[in-house]
């Protein structure tokens, strides 16, 4: 964690229900599913010490139908059911739910009004469709409603009071958040009163409550930094609870400033760096002016990087850095990005 107000933000206690969002492209799904692998460890480390022994368990939310977890786990891909999809050293376990809007809305229909079979044959005709599609109100409620009755189930076994220790969402876009979480506002023209209702609000009160952070997940580029920026202002004024920014991808800084400053403007010295090179008989002009122009670059992306940083530092909500993971997102790469966030504090 990179902000002067790390320590009042460790491990986010009391903190239950995760909610990553972030710009399309930023990796928002492979940050959940570190965070999930974070606060699994974490959770397992704590049981040893404190407690019975149990196994603990973190949930993994999908609510957009991409089966992005599947893929991000290498799993087959997820029924409308919760599934075991990784452990983590000391025995915790990430278990990972599409959430489907057409499957939430019966188990829904059934809960509240009995229709049993009648609400399969809504389905064949094509009923269910309609409702998720015409009202998207009703569609988001669903979908943070099955979330949130993970949040609040309880257990029934010694030593555990809820079925899951964390539960982590996976959610739209920056772009959609504050529509998507904001259920209560969506479902107001629709029903003002019964099951919808009551269901909004049990939904609004653990999204407004300490239990519940929402992340932000950004690259070190303009756009998702401002997406970022005006997200968590919209959080804000919405009353919803602002987690931490989660920034990714990023890259070991390996010249000094002055020496950045220098490379950006002027370019790397070839003279120098061909110094360099033949000390290990690679001071081959191709060779230099290859390695000369991707110093160069690297120079110019680090200082922009360090600007928008800098803009980022300027809101309260605390920075968590991850690195550029070069060989691409696979479990050992999820790993690191896991250890980087609970180092920093984020799990």
């Amino acid at each position: 964690m990179t902000t002067a107000d790390s320590a009042a933000a460790k491990d986010w206690p009391g903190v239950r229900l995760h909610v990553v969002t972030g710009k399309g492209g930023t990796g928002k799904t492979t940050v959940a599913g570190s965070l999930a692998l974070a606060l699994a460890s974490r959770a397992a480390t704590r049981r040893r010490a404190t407690g019975p022994a149990r196994t603990p368990r973190v949930l993994l939310v999908e609510v957009e139908g991409r089966q992005g977890l599947a893929q991000l786990f290498d799993a087959p891909p997820l029924p409308y059911e919760e599934r075991r999809v990784a452990t983590v050293p000391g025995g915790g376990e990430v278990w990972a739910l599409a959430i489907d809007p057409e499957q939430a809305l019966l188990e829904y229909l059934d809960m509240f009004y009995k229709l049993g079979a009648a609400a399969k044959a809504l389905k064949r005709f094509g009923a269910i469709d309609f409702a998720t599609t015409v009202a998207p109100g009703i569609r988001d409620v669903l979908l943070t409603g099955k979330t949130c009755e993970a949040v609040r189930r309880r257990a029934h076994e010694e030593g555990r009071t809820f079925h899951y220790d964390a539960v982590v969402m996976d959610a739209p876009p920056t772009g959609r958040i504050i529509r998507f979480l904001n259920v209560n506002s969506e479902v107001s023209g629709l029903a003002r009163m019964g099951p919808i209702h009551n269901q909004a609000d049990a939904v609004m009160r653990v999204l407004t409550s300490a239990q519940t952070a929402v992340h932000f997940v950004t690259l070190l580029e303009e756009m998702p930094v401002q997406e970022t920026l005006d997200g968590i202002a919209e959080l804000h004024e919405a009353g919803l609870p602002v987690g931490g920014i989660m920034v990714n991808q990023a890259r070991d800084v390996v010249l000094t400033e002055a020496q950045l400053k220098r490379a950006a403007s002027e370019g790397v010295d070839r003279a120098e760096l061909g110094s360099g090179l033949s000390e290990v008989g690679l001071d081959r002009p191709a060779i230099v002016d290859a390695l000369s122009a991707l110093a160069t670059e690297h120079a110019r992306r680090v200082l922009l990087e360090q600007e928008q940083r800098e803009s980022l530092s300027d809101c309260e909500a605390p920075i968590y850095e991850l690195p550029l993971l070069n060989d691409g997102v696979d479990r050992v790469g999820l790993d690191r990005l896991a250890a980087a966030l609970k180092n920093q504090g984020a799990a």
